[in-house]
Formats: C-alpha cells, structure tokens, sequence
C-alpha cells in the first residue's frame, strides 16, 4: 500500500502544495484518492488517470471536496470519456454539496448521479475496496466528519484523521496503525480555538497514546511554522515524525 501526497495545505491551498487529497494505490485495487480538495485535480494527473479514480472523503470543507465538480467536468467532457461511474464515499449530504457547487445556478443543485456513484458513510461499519477494508470513525469536527481507518490483506494499516479536535474516537481509531497520517494545523498555543483542530502537541499525543508505528503530520497552514508542529509531535511521540510535502510518496 502507498500513499502519494496530492496536497496537503491546510485550510486553504498553498505557495507548493494543493490543499487536501492524498492518492492510495494498493495490489489488486483501483486508485483512490482520499479528499478532493482545490488543486488536486491537477495534481492527480501526475501520477494516475483521473477518469479511474474513486474517491472518500473525510468531510465536506471546501478544502477537503471541492475539486470534485472539476472530476465531473473531467468525466463528463473529456473527448474520451471514462465508462461507467466513479464510486464516491462521504458524509450524508455530499451529494446534495457537491450537486450545489456543481450547478449552473445559485439556486440549483447538479444531479451529479450520471457521473458518481454516492454512498454515505455509516460509523463503524466497514466497506470493502479491491484488497482494502476502509472503516470510517465520527470525529470531533464542526461538520459531519469522519476519520479513516484503511487495512490491506496483509494487515497493514493507514490511519487518516482527516480534520479533528482531540477525541476519544481518533485515538481508538488509531491504535496500533503502522502510519498515523494525522492533521496538524496550528501549534499548542492558550489561545488556538478548541475542538477544531490537533495541534502539533496532540498529535503527537495521539500517535503516543494509540502506539503507532510511524506519525506524518499533514493539513499545515501556510501561516503556521512547520519546525514548531514537527518539534510539538516529537516531543510527545518517540517513534518516526515526518511533515509530508506534496509530491512525496510513502510505502506502508
């Protein structure tokens, strides 16, 4: 299983990456991109085709999904248009967000069924991906927003936190993951906003706590230091802590 990162700006796109979207590969399994935010279309076709790719999203913030009209644009338009449907996972209304973003109007919503296929996630319950068991976890998160627990056959596992508060929920979803690729978007200052975000302090909490093997660090906002989020994580967690750069690639 691989991972390469499409974007992994925070909150909005930044001067050298996309925001959000990280491209999974794996034997015997299609591409999938987990979230689909501004810039990663382009991105994406780097490294894979984009009329193949399916997509699971952690939640509906604009950083997060809205690159997926531009994937309807893409499967819609292309001269030689892909077959079928792309199989799309997300929180309850993602249809219904996306089909707004996608319409000609304001007071329109896209029927966007001819191009993706929506399902919705249930907490908890596993969905079966080529040679990948997904689980996807409630976080604590404004919207509707789920955590990501990705294991192939042979047993390794990725864990995504998508965008979280600390929780009791990340961190059982994390226990024991080979990868914990966790956002952390601000340093632990006294005045960071509460149960939004993990700083680099509670991330590195998080992969201490939950006994994972390895902690990236992702979704840094241009405004925030790099250094000091990457110095936060180690001091709470012993193992390897690395801030993933777009374009990077990591075998799990």
């Amino acid at each position: 299983m691989r991972i390469t990162v499409l974007g992994c700006s925070g909150s909005v796109s930044g001067p050298d990456s996309p925001a959000s979207g990280y491209l999974l590969t794996a034997p015997e399994t299609p591409p999938l991109v987990l979230d689909f935010g501004p810039g990663v279309l382009g991105a994406l076709q780097r490294f894979a085709d984009p009329g193949k790719v399916s997509v699971f999203l952690s939640h509906l913030h604009a950083d997060h999904c809205l690159d997926l009209p531009s994937l309807l644009v893409w499967r819609r338009y292309h001269p030689q248009p892909p077959s079928g449907r792309a199989l799309v996972y997300g929180p309850s209304d993602t249809a219904h967000r996306i089909g707004g973003a996608s319409a000609e109007c304001g007071a329109e919503v896209d029927d966007i069924s001819d191009a993706v296929d929506v399902h919705c996630w249930t907490d908890g319950e596993p969905v079966t991906f080529g040679d990948l068991t997904i689980i996807a976890r409630r976080v604590n998160h404004p919207p509707e927003a789920y955590g990501l627990r990705v294991t192939d056959g042979a047993g390794r596992t990725l864990v995504y936190t998508g965008d979280t508060g600390m929780c009791d929920e990340v961190i059982e979803l994390s226990r024991g993951a080979d990868v914990l690729l966790a956002e952390a978007s601000w340093t632990h200052s006294k005045d960071r906003p509460k149960g939004i975000h993990l700083s680099g302090t509670e991330a590195g909490q998080v992969a201490h706590r939950a006994g994972v093997g390895e902690l990236l660090l992702t979704h840094i906002p241009p405004w925030t230091s790099r250094e000091d989020v990457i110095a936060e994580a180690k001091a709470e967690f012993s193992g390897p802590v690395h801030a993933v750069s777009a374009g990077a690639v990591y075998t799990i």
